[in-house]
Formats: C-alpha cells, structure tokens, sequence
C-alpha cells in the first residue's frame, strides 16, 4: 500500500500525514489478518472516519451533552469522579471508558506477551493515542469484534453499525456518520483496486 492509496483509503488531506501513519498501519493490519484489498479499504474507511482523516487519536472534548454522559456509566467502567473526560475516545477506533481502556490493555499484553511491552491504558489513558498503539487498538477492536467478516460480505452498514452502536441494527444506514464511512469505503475500494 502507499501513502497515496493511505490518503484516500481515509480521507486524510496530506500524504506526508498519510505516510507517517503508514509504518503502523501496515504491520497492524497485517498482524490482525486485514489483509485483502477488501478488508483493508473497509477498515481504513472507518478509521478515517473516526479519526477525522487520521488527525485526531483523542476524542475531541466539549463536552458535548453526549460526552457529559460518559461520566458515571458503569456500562463504560466511569465509576470514580472525572473519568468520563479521562476515559474520552482514544485510538483511531476511539476506545472509550475506563473499562475499555482496560480491556484493551488485557487484549494486546494477551497478543503479545512477553515480546512487547504494553502500556496500563487504564492508569495511563492518554497513552492508547500514540500513533503504535492507536493502530494496533484499532485493529484489536476490528478482530475482537470480526468486523473481517463483514468487509468479506461487504456490508458497510454492518461494520458501521458494529463500531458505531455495538451491534448490527436492522436500520439501514442509522450508524453516526454513515454517509462518510460510506464513501470513504467506497473511494478505498476503488483506490485499492477491488471496485
């Protein structure tokens, strides 16, 4: 893949930004088995979205009165005073709550046991956006929750729904920016030659 195919596969607007990803992309990808043509252009796709063309491996803050309500959800582990803006959206599949955080630290000692250290993502939140980890949180996500086998059905509305609500909805189109995972998928199939 190159940084052009990156760049258009995510929406980024600078390839020189693209490129930079790249290096932790690739063996993230790799590593997780998103590795048809197919399957990347779906993951790229909603990375690109959720991470506003790679720019952004925080959540950004408002709060909206959306984030306001991450405080104090036990759904989302928020349970001691101010976790829900210190457990905001991290990674470029925006890793959200202390429990998550937590969970994806579990996950990735669990891929890689001794071979690589891995940060406590739960005393250490900011750190599951470094450019490393944000790639393979995102990939670990798209694994944990077999998002592969909807890019092979190629249903972005699945994959939209999974990473968006947690589930497939009966809804067509009904995940939080749709028409965006949609078209970046679309423009990265192209770009990766499968459309």
């Amino acid at each position: 893949m190159t940084p052009q195919q990156l760049a258009i596969c995510t929406g980024c607007k600078s390839v020189a930004l693209a490129e930079s990803w790249l290096r932790y992309l690739a063996p993230a990808m790799s590593l997780y088995s998103i590795d048809t043509p197919a399957r990347r252009a779906y993951f790229l796709a909603q990375i690109g979205h959720e991470s506003g063309g790679l720019r952004y491996t925080s959540e950004l803050w408002g709060p909206t009165p959306a984030q306001s309500r991450y405080e104090g959800r036990a759904d989302l582990g928020n349970t001691r005073p101010g976790d829900g803006a210190l457990f905001r959206g991290h990674g470029l599949i925006q890793v959200t709550g202390r429990a998550n955080h937590a969970r994806m630290r579990d996950r990735l000692r669990k891929r890689f046991g001794d071979t690589r250290e891995v940060p406590d993502f739960e005393e250490f939140p900011e750190l599951l956006a470094q450019p490393e980890w944000a790639a393979l949180s995102a990939a670990d996500f798209w694994d944990d929750h077999d998002l592969n086998t909807w890019a092979d059905m190629g249903s972005v509305d699945g994959v939209s729904d999974v990473i968006n609500k947690g589930r497939k909805t009966r809804a067509e189109g009904d995940a939080n920016g749709f028409a965006e995972r949609a078209k970046l998928t679309a423009a990265g199939l192209k770009a990766l030659g499968v459309a």
